[in-house]
């Protein structure tokens, strides 16, 4: 098995055994020499703008006070410790998409996005948990992480953040640049900056069953068939008009009964829905799209590869893609897997695609869904 330094020099498998969704990990120097991808100023211009996600924490005599973005100046240095988080970087910046893709070693399914913090000294946003795994990646300066497993997540009520009413620290570490701790689900944590820093927060999807229930019904009302109408030919007179007749109801449970689910069902529902991109994210096509044929040709050259804010998955005969998806044959999916787990195809692998794979990526192409190389 292949060791990774970004774990700690164990390999994937080793990690997802013994530390996913069990305990933290310390990785000192899981990046040797990293540095910040991004300014502040290129931060601080990512979060003045509407579809990026953003929020600006302050503290003023250890009251918590937060501000969403679009963040149109930031406080001065000496208006107390203060956080600004960005969300989706990788959305936005190359760099930070390709550290993101460090952690494939998880499905795409459960990937989300890097999250950078930029804090003053002792800014945080107090102690609190994640329902998520995550990773957290120092970029610049120090910052103090106190991590405790316990049991009581009550939240102080009231307050614009969700921080722990009762959170007692049973760890303690100090993060330079290249270091990372990976913090399971549900364990809380509390990190303050040492003079300014920054982190970057690699986090993970984490549906609950009740929003993957409500969205999978939703996906179904369009398939379910249910032909003719309720009728009651061997109606009796109403005893008491005001009552649901027993009939009605055993024949309701009757027909609702003949709806199934099948897997192909709910592979084709998680597929959409996993891929579907987020309310904030906007496609744009390139301004004078090439010609089918000219697009073919510089492709067969230098390949393509997907936006940023594109998510291709697939399963068995079916691929998705930015919450599509269509059955392909055994060829055209060969060629479309390559596309989804490298995220790009050169050239070489376009000479004997079908039309139908052609004409897909020239309509992505245009979308903005996917780029020449």
């Amino acid at each position: 098995m292949k060791k990774l330094p970004l774990l700690g020099n164990i390999s994937a498998a080793e990690f997802l055994r013994d530390y996913w969704h069990k305990k933290p990990l310390l990785i000192r120097q899981a990046i040797p020499g990293f540095t910040p991808l991004l300014t502040l100023e290129q931060l601080s211009a990512m979060a003045r703008q509407n579809h990026v996600e953003s929020r600006l924490v302050t503290q003023v005599d250890g009251e918590f006070d937060m501000q969403l973005g679009p963040l149109e100046q930031l406080p001065g240095r000496d208006n107390g410790p203060w956080t600004m988080l960005v969300q989706g970087v990788n959305l936005e910046d190359a760099r930070a998409d390709a550290l993101l893709r460090q952690f494939r070693f998880v499905s795409d399914t459960r990937l989300d996005d890097l999250m950078i913090s930029f804090a003053t000294d002792g800014g945080g946003v107090g102690p609190h948990f994640d329902s998520y795994d995550v990773f957290l990646l120092q970029a610049h300066g120090q910052r103090r992480w106190r991590i405790s497993a316990q049991k009581d997540l009550a939240i102080i009520e009231g307050l614009p953040l969700k921080i722990l009413s009762n959170f007692v620290a049973e760890d303690e570490f100090v993060l330079e640049p290249g270091d990372m701790l990976y913090l399971p689900p549900q364990y809380a944590h509390d990190g303050v900056a040492i003079g300014d820093c920054m982190t970057y927060s690699i986090g993970f999807r984490s549906p609950t069953y009740q929003e993957l229930g409500e969205a999978f019904l939703q996906f179904m009302a369009d398939s379910i068939d249910l032909p003719g109408r309720y009728a009651d030919a061997d109606l009796t007179p109403a005893k008491n008009p005001a009552e649901i007749p027993k009939a009605m109801l055993a024949s309701l449970t009757a027909e609702l009964n003949k709806v199934r689910f099948t897997e192909e069902d709910i592979t084709i529902f998680m597929g959409e829905h996993l891929s579907e991109p987020k309310h904030n994210v906007f496609f744009t096509g390139p301004a004078k799209p090439l010609t089918m044929g000219r697009f073919l040709m510089m492709a067969s050259k230098r390949g393509v590869k997907l936006s940023l804010k594109s998510l291709m998955l697939y399963r068995g005969e079916h691929v998705f893609i930015n919450g599509e998806s269509f059955a392909v044959g055994k060829q055209d999916k060969a060629v479309l897997d390559v596309l989804a787990n490298q995220r790009a195809l050169d050239g070489a692998a376009l000479v004997d695609a079908s039309d139908d794979v052609n004409d897909a990526l020239y309509t992505w192409y245009q979308d903005g869904w996917l780029e020449l190389i």
